[in-house]
């Protein structure tokens, strides 16, 4: 699997694609990256050791993502990551988080004095009974505002069965009014039961197109298009 990866059109950085310990939460309907976690923190920790080496500092940005939250990290890979980004002179940092964590956010931040930390989570929708019933994802808020209290970037899922047109409108509409950032993964089917739209995708290619021209909104067609995650041909 592809671990190391530079995105070069909207905010350019280098990703890396790490190990972790499983998912604090574990129960989202649509996921199935589980299958990368790990319980063995040594392994864990000498495995990240290797991506961590591809780390450049090119861009002064550096985008870390698991599958699962920052804080399922091993304590030793925090380190390394901490000793990469200073010896790298990284100035910004993006970390993924699921929504439980909000109150802790802090402590990352703490541990990375003078670097810009942003956090990622995966809303998926602002409709709640979508979000959480069917896609069971645990995450509960009053309002956008109230995420967009902890978190710079969110992630949208877009295109499953089930979703409609007004849903996802609404969604883009509370990501541009709300937060700094926004990610928009086009769903893929995978193991889960939970099946795309093709018939919505076409609809969302449509009438949001113009996304792609916004610095801020990111879209991902493919789950891999960050250049991580997808099979090494070599």
């Amino acid at each position: 699997m592809i671990r190391y990866s530079r995105i070069l059109e909207k905010n350019p950085r280098e990703i890396v694609l790490l190990k972790s310990r499983p998912c604090s939460w574990g129960r989202c309907f649509f996921c199935d990256y589980i299958d990368d976690n790990c319980t063995d923190d040594s392994a864990i920790v000498e495995f990240n050791r290797k991506i961590l080496k591809e780390i450049t500092g090119e861009f002064k940005k550096l985008e870390v993502i698991n599958s699962a939250s920052v804080f399922e990290l091993p304590e030793e890979s925090l380190q390394d990551i901490k000793d990469i980004v200073f010896k790298k002179g990284i100035k910004e940092l993006y970390f993924e988080s699921h929504y439980s964590y909000k109150d802790r956010l802090n402590e990352i931040r703490s541990y990375f004095p003078g670097v810009n930390v942003k956090f990622k989570s995966g809303i998926e929708t602002f409709d709640d009974e979508f979000r959480n019933k069917y896609l069971k994802k645990g995450v509960v808020f009053k309002n956008p505002e109230e995420v967009a209290k902890y978190f710079n970037i969110i992630c949208l899922l877009v295109g499953i069965k089930g979703q409609s047109k007004e849903m996802i409108s609404n969604d883009i509409d509370i990501l541009l009014k709300n937060f700094e950032r926004g990610c928009i993964n086009i769903y893929v089917n995978n193991t889960t039961p939970v099946k795309a739209d093709p018939e919505l995708i076409a609809w969302f290619k449509d009438e949001y197109s113009y996304l792609e021209d916004m610095d801020n909104v990111e879209i991902l067609w493919n789950n891999t298009d960050f250049g991580v995650g997808g099979q090494d041909e070599d």
